[in-house]
């Protein structure tokens, strides 16, 4: 069964999602934890469905975030570490793809996320858990502007 985007939204019940794309929150830990930015959900999980060439803009969130890739087109993660400055990409793909399955976003790194197909269907797993004021666009971080030089350039039109 190849489902289309839409048969996929209404099934899994998503949302629009603030970054684009489609999204729902499956899983909020009961348990706590007390982390660096203050109290948290031990994990939050989502679904998380990214349609046609359009991208998740350059963002930057406080916890470690796990991509799982579950089903539709290759997608390519990007993570920029701007302390370092250096970028690594990933490739999501299913497993018979020539990419990975999972990846990681260490906490506070740059992420962005487009798909290279028809849509691509991933959860996003956030630990500690998500809340909304540990997120960042990287477009209002003071000085963004400098990282978007050299190899970098190009992932600008992303912000």
């Amino acid at each position: 069964m190849n489902p289309t985007p839409r048969e996929l939204i209404a099934r899994l019940g998503l949302q629009p999602h603030p970054e684009g794309g489609w999204f729902r929150e499956t899983y909020r830990s009961a348990a706590s934890v007390e982390a660096p930015q203050g109290r948290r959900s031990a994990v939050t999980t989502i679904y998380y469905l990214l349609e046609g060439a359009r991208a998740s803009p350059w963002h930057a969130v406080l916890s470690d975030e796990l991509w799982h890739f579950y089903h539709g087109a290759p997608s390519e993660l990007l993570c920029y570490d701007p302390a370092a400055r250096t970028l690594v990409r990933h490739r999501l793909t299913d497993v018979g793809g020539d990419g990975v399955q999972v990846a990681v976003i260490p906490a506070g790194s740059w992420q962005a996320v487009r798909c290279l197909g028809e849509y691509m269907l991933a959860g996003c797993t956030v630990a500690p858990g998500y809340e909304q004021h540990d997120f960042r666009w990287v477009r209002e971080l003071p000085g963004h502007e400098q990282h978007f030089t050299g190899g970098m350039k190009a992932l600008e039109a992303l912000l």
